[in-house]
């Protein structure tokens, strides 16, 4: 019985425990909302009362204007509705995209067993380097992607087959989610130069297909997780059913998957809605996003701070009504992995 009460006390805090707790999380929540309080007094502020000093209430330390709110969306209008514009469709398209084909590889990556081996992926890449050497050298692309493909399979036939040593499933996983840890500005330099041959830049599809293959890594590393706590008896009872692989992928592993989706592309709309080093490179007037535009409100002056107050108000705004109205699939896919065994 000792122990009974013990542990029901554990599970019940005493009053003083709960209204500890509670002003533990109060002061937290202070915490966390402070910078968005600080940005809308920011952006009600003029730029003298901004420089002036510290003021933190309206009508008590400084009267409110609407100065800064004005010239975004009056005096700016035009330059602040492309960017808006064109976030949205940027970050919308890739995380959809990047959804799609990270949902179908990571379910192929769970329920598949790949042993590919390293020496046939070594001629591989090394017949992709082929290509590149022989466009540098003047040779068009189709006749160096024909003879590249006619060297690899001739390669693999003779001494591809001596190669033994495979790779796993989980190599893999891995290796896809290294390419997400690699900086960006280590390989954004060949990415503007690919672009730039092909006359991408500066173009919504530049940057759509740029950022599905900066956030795919992550789609995937998630939803695999995802789909490994799926019980596959489900699967196979469909199977034994006369259903085949994709009725089985659409019409119940998706959407008992529906949290991790929702979670995960969340995560990968944040990563492309706030890009910046991919999209000062690709991107100039026709192209720019929101971070651009923020980043661009550096005068002769100093930092306008005023205006990217309002700039970074209305750019996270969309992200966090999408937060609070998917709260509750987004705590279930993330807890994905904290019950299972």
């Amino acid at each position: 019985m000792k122990r009974l009460f013990q542990r029901r006390s554990a599970l019940h805090p005493s009053p003083a425990g709960m209204v500890g707790m509670y002003l533990l999380l109060g002061l937290w929540t202070c915490v966390v909302l402070f910078p968005l309080y600080w940005l809308l007094i920011t952006s009600l502020k003029l730029p003298i009362q901004v420089d002036s000093g510290p003021f933190y209430l309206p009508w008590i330390d400084f009267q409110p204007s609407l100065h800064a709110w004005q010239y975004i969306f009056v005096d700016l209008r035009n330059d602040t509705l492309r960017p808006y514009i064109n976030t949205i469709i940027v970050a919308a398209a890739s995380s959809v995209l990047a959804l799609a084909l990270g949902a179908t590889a990571a379910y192929a990556l769970v329920r598949f067993t790949y042993r590919p081996r390293m020496g046939v992926v070594g001629l591989f890449i090394g017949c992709i380097v082929l290509v590149v050497i022989a466009l540098q050298f003047g040779v068009p692309w189709p006749v160096a992607v024909a003879a590249a493909l006619a060297v690899f399979v001739l390669l693999v036939q003779t001494i591809g087959r001596r190669f033994r040593r495979t790779l796993g499933n989980d190599d893999i996983a891995f290796w896809m989610i290294s390419q997400r840890i690699l900086p960006p500005v280590a390989v954004v330099i060949p990415i503007y130069i690919l672009l730039q041959q092909v006359g991408l830049l500066d173009t919504h599809l530049a940057l759509i297909i740029t950022y599905v293959s900066a956030n795919l890594p992550i789609a995937v590393w998630l939803m695999r997780d995802y789909f490994a706590s799926i019980p596959l008896e489900l699967e196979e009872c469909a199977a034994i059913d006369g259903a085949s692989r994709y009725q089985i992928f659409t019409a119940i592993v998706l959407p008992l998957s529906a949290p991790g989706l929702v979670a995960t592309l969340l995560f990968v709309m944040v990563f492309a809605w706030n890009e910046y080093l991919l999209a000062l490179f690709l991107s100039s007037a026709n192209a720019q996003t929101m971070p651009l535009l923020v980043a661009a409100q550096n005068a002769t002056r100093g930092p306008q701070w005023w205006y990217m107050s309002v700039l970074i108000l209305i750019m996270i705004i969309p992200v966090i009504g999408m937060a609070i109205a998917l709260e509750r699939y987004i705590a279930r896919g993330l807890l994905v992995g904290a019950i299972k065994g």
